[in-house]
Formats: C-alpha cells, sequence, structure tokens
C-alpha cells in the first residue's frame, strides 16, 4: 500500500481513468508548444517516446496525427489500455518512467504534467535518463514547478503530489547532461499556467 501522496500517484491514476479522461478533456491548447517541440523533432526523425502518456489523448494523439511513431510508457494500467485500444499500431508500454526497459533511442521526449509527479530527489537522475533516451538533437519537452519543493492537491477527492527543483537546477541539469534550453516559460498564461522547458540536445552528444 502506498505510504505517502507520492507513492500513490500511480494507483490514484489507474483506479480514477474515467475520471482523468473527462477532466483532462480534448482542448489542445497545448498545440503551440507541441508544434514547436515538433519543428524540432521532426527535422531528425519521427520517433517520440510520451513519458506519462496517459491514454494517450489529446498529445500522443496529436503527435501521431503529424506523422510521429509514439511510444507511451505510464504506469498506470487502465490507461495503457484505453490507449493501446485506441492507436494499436504505435507502441505502449507500462512501466515507472524511473525505471524504464530498454527502449532505444527517440528524436523526441515529451514528459508533460507527469514529471512532475516525482519526488525532488527522483527527477535529478532522470536528465540522465532523458539524455541516454535521446538521438543527438532530439528534442525534450517537459512541464515542472517554479521553485525547489513539493505541493499537494486533490483529484477525486484524494491528495495529488507534486515536486519540482528551482529553475537554476534544471538549467544546470538540462546543460550537464548535453541539452540546450530553447524555450522556458514561467506559469504560461497562454497554456493553462504550465511552467515549461523546451530543449534539444546538441548534436555532438552521443
Amino acid at each position: 500500500m502506498p505510504t505517502s501522496a507520492a507513492d500513490a500517484i500511480v494507483d490514484l491514476y489507474h483506479e480514477n481513468a474515467r475520471a482523468w479522461i473527462e477532466q483532462r478533456g480534448q482542448t489542445l491548447f497545448e498545440q503551440p508548444w507541441l508544434d514547436r517541440f515538433l519543428y524540432i523533432t521532426l527535422a531528425g526523425g519521427q520517433k517520440i517516446l510520451d513519458l506519462g502518456c496517459g491514454s494517450g489523448q489529446p498529445i500522443a494523439k496529436y503527435l501521431i496525427t503529424k506523422g510521429c511513431r509514439v511510444t507511451g510508457v505510464d504506469g498506470a494500467k487502465s490507461l495503457i489500455k484505453i490507449a493501446r485500444e485506441s492507436f494499436p499500431e504505435h507502441k505502449w508500454i507500462m512501466a515507472d518512467m524511473r525505471d524504464l526497459p530498454p527502449l532505444g533511442k527517440f528524436h523526441g521526449l515529451i514528459a508533460w504534467h507527469s514529471f512532475f509527479h516525482l519526488r525532488p530527489e527522483e527527477q535529478r537522475p532522470m536528465f540522465e535518463t532523458f539524455s541516454r533516451l535521446c538521438h543527438p538533437g532530439a528534442a525534450l519537452m517537459f512541464t515542472s514547478g517554479t521553485t525547489h519543493g513539493e505541493a499537494i492537491g486533490t483529484f477525486e477527492g484524494q491528495p495529488l503530489y507534486h515536486g519540482s527543483l528551482d529553475s537554476s537546477e534544471y538549467h544546470s541539469l538540462l546543460q550537464a547532461n548535453g541539452f540546450v534550453v530553447v524555450g522556458h516559460v514561467k506559469e504560461d498564461p497562454t497554456c493553462g499556467g504550465s511552467t515549461i522547458w523546451l530543449a534539444r540536445k546538441k548534436s555532438n552528444i552521443v
């Protein structure tokens, strides 16, 4: 049994998959950022890794319509089942992003509203994972908080955990792992108040 809100994230989404889909809706307010992500990604290829893909809608669906080959990863079995049924020609894997099976390399990696469910100390080593999974020149996009710490929201009456590093540490971790920040907005009012990072892996980094 989960011992904290941070440990309960996967179970919370698994048990409330339909509620999450209904609340999330199909409005793609992220499209301008997704288009910037795709501009980098499609310059090098079309293989995309979506960490915390949920049901595959609407973000992975949009990437698919743009010609991408998507591999989606999520820990919630019920959401992965829906993604597999909706997009059977793509790959959907039930796994924890902190403990991934061998996946190869991708031309783009996105962790939208998923990475920030990890504790701060769990986020730091993920940047080495991001680098390992990305081809040179690949795009990386994720959302975060604005300052180091933890915050607890609510979802279906249960605590919903969020963790974050501060901006300077994200910059340092990206740089140390071979990424250059090409876009960053704190609490973007055009994107539901999301704090967004878009980076590109340096072409001389293997």
